[in-house]
């Protein structure tokens, strides 16, 4: 180790740092003491502590909420527990609240250095991890479009190509697929990108207002028009507009936007003088415009007028090599917007996902993320953040069904389907469940007994299951 890494001991007393001062642990660690009582976050920001060392022979669940707090405030803190004997379930519930390794009481200097360096070494991989992520997110992040899939690369290219040059484009997609961020790479690219993109949201417009929204008004032009309005395509003059669902615009309105795509010019409700304007229109739908045009719904001179450059993105379904992507970014995201340090996903979490087919795509994964940062208190969203239809995938309720009847049950009944409950959540693991419930194991047992709750046997390897009468 070139330079000493700086360390400290944090306890109720300096006993465990008295004794390893002088060790072999001070000779690859600068040794500082620091009591329960202070300010240990500002501690170790004064220090520039990266290792911690925490007494948690005197109290376990001080500890543990002391643990949670330091990994909240800094992610990537290094810390050991050190305290009595525990089972390795225990252990294990160590690790998940953000404990590197856990030492058992009493240490030696040797074991103390031993895992110090393992968890440099694995602190040391995981700086390596996080900045290759990175870059590869870097990598594979195109003016805020997130992907690696083959099929998008080509459209990133294409979008870099066209954008000096195009006067009209259409971007075709499911919703929540990124038409709107396609839209302003494309603007973004544009010798227009010092003007600002003007964004249309088509689907939000009554019918009878299109027109005035489009185009402007004079005043005058109707009831309660009692001044001059520019409309949009006037505020987008020399730069781009995006008409998000571009399908919802009536037939009445697609003629005069067909003689700005053509002539660049138009007039304002109620307006005898001509306005000209330069403006690149980039359109986007969700809906096949072609049958719409079939239907005579939608012009179909309007639709070739804007469809000179075709850009097409496909659902998130159809690229699952993006998924652990987007879920790094927006984890990422979300650890800075609410001050979480969520590391990934928890592996039931990570096959839902890897089966689900994602119908509001990258949208929805954003908001399923957002959601789940906000509700998880662990380092690791499980099953129970996620919503409900999510949730059902993962053939995991997140509460007992008998608080969605109609009719109230027994106490028996109540209390069947909530250990019922307790056992799918934990897996049997009778240990866990009787803590939850606050009961002895013996009692957990009797209960079991009393509701003729039994675990299914595994079916032995090479023979099928025994049939059931």
């Amino acid at each position: 180790m070139d330079t000493p890494e700086n360390l400290v001991v944090i306890g109720r007393d300096p006993a465990l740092f008295d004794s390893l001062k002088d060790s072999v642990v001070s000779s690859d660690f600068r040794m500082f003491y620091c009591g329960l009582r202070e300010d240990q976050s500002a501690f170790i920001r004064e220090h520039e502590i990266r290792f911690v060392l925490l007494d948690a022979q005197d109290g376990a669940a001080p500890a543990a909420e002391l643990l949670v707090a330091l990994k909240r405030a800094d992610r990537l803190l290094t810390v050991l527990a050190a305290g009595r004997p525990i089972h390795p379930e225990e252990v294990l519930e160590w690790i998940r609240r953000g404990a590197d390794d856990y030492l058992e009481m009493p240490v030696s200097p040797e074991s103390v250095r031993t895992a110090l360096k393992k968890a440099l070494e694995k602190r040391d991989l995981r700086r390596e991890t996080f900045l290759l992520e990175r870059r590869l997110e870097k990598k594979y992040n195109f003016h805020g479009l997130l992907s690696k899939n083959p099929y998008m690369l080509e459209v990133f290219t294409l979008i870099e190509s066209v954008a000096r040059h195009f006067t009209s484009a259409l971007i075709i997609g499911d919703t929540g697929t990124g038409k709107e961020m396609a839209a302003r790479a494309l603007h973004d690219l544009a010798e227009t990108k010092n003007r600002r993109l003007t964004v249309c949201d088509c689907a939000s417009i009554p019918e009878t207002l299109f027109e005035s929204e489009l185009f402007g008004y004079v005043r005058g032009a109707f009831t309660g028009a009692d001044r001059n309005k520019h409309g949009l395509f006037e505020e987008a003059h020399e730069g781009v507009i995006f008409l998000d669902e571009v399908g919802e615009i009536p037939l009445s309105v697609q003629s005069k936007l067909l003689r700005v795509l053509e002539n660049r010019q138009f007039r304002p409700l109620g307006s005898n003088d001509v306005k000209y304007v330069n403006v690149r229109v980039v359109a986007a739908t969700n809906r096949d415009l072609a049958e719409a045009c079939r239907k005579g719904t939608f012009r179909e001179d309007l639709y070739h007028r804007l469809n000179r450059v075709e850009i097409r993105i496909p659902p998130l379904r159809e690229r699952p090599e993006d998924l652990p992507l987007l879920v790094r970014h927006f984890i990422d995201v979300n650890n800075r917007a609410y001050e979480k340090s969520i590391k990934g996903l928890a592996r039931d979490v990570q096959k839902v996902f890897l089966k689900y087919d994602w119908p509001g795509n990258v949208r929805e994964l954003e908001n399923v993320l957002q959601s789940a940062a906000m509700l998880t208190k662990k380092d690791f969203i499980d099953v129970g953040d996620l919503p409900k239809n999510l949730r059902d995938q993962a053939g995991l309720k997140a509460r007992p069904s008998f608080l969605d009847r109609e009719n109230l049950s027994t106490l028996d009944e109540l209390e069947k389907e909530y250990i019922t409950y307790l056992l799918k959540l934990t897996r049997f693991n009778l240990k866990r469940t009787a803590k939850i419930l606050n009961i002895s194991r013996t009692t957990l047992y009797n209960k079991m007994s009393r509701y003729s709750l039994v675990r299914e046997p595994k079916p032995a390897k090479g023979r099928p299951a025994a049939p059931t009468a």
